[in-house]
């Protein structure tokens, strides 16, 4: 069988132009990788949202990252302020990974 280590999963549902700013953080957090993921549309609270190909204007990503249990603590406190000026969509899961030095 193989080996896993627990690790933190942590996506956020966050603007296009927020994106850097939210890799700059988890960079701080000590995170050193994260995925950003292109979404179309969606529906939230505040009803159905579509990306406008046009300006990009309401263009939002996925954020991905794994990370240990400390940094990934690190970076959402570091994002807790955003959440509500920005409206953010947090998730935050335990997984298990394979290589957990990569994490």
């Amino acid at each position: 069988m193989i080996e896993t280590t627990p690790r933190e999963r942590i996506e956020v549902l966050v603007d296009a132009p927020l994106a850097p700013r939210l890799a700059d953080m988890a960079e701080a957090a000590g995170i050193t990788g994260h995925t950003l993921i292109r979404t179309e549309s969606g529906r939230g609270r505040h009803g159905d949202w579509s990306e406008d190909l046009i300006s990009g204007a309401t263009a939002k990503y996925i954020f991905l990252t794994i990370a240990n249990p400390d940094r990934a603590e690190t970076f959402l406190q570091m994002i807790a302020p955003l959440l509500d000026s920005h409206g953010l969509v947090v998730l935050r899961s335990t997984v298990d990974v394979i290589r957990p030095e990569r994490f």
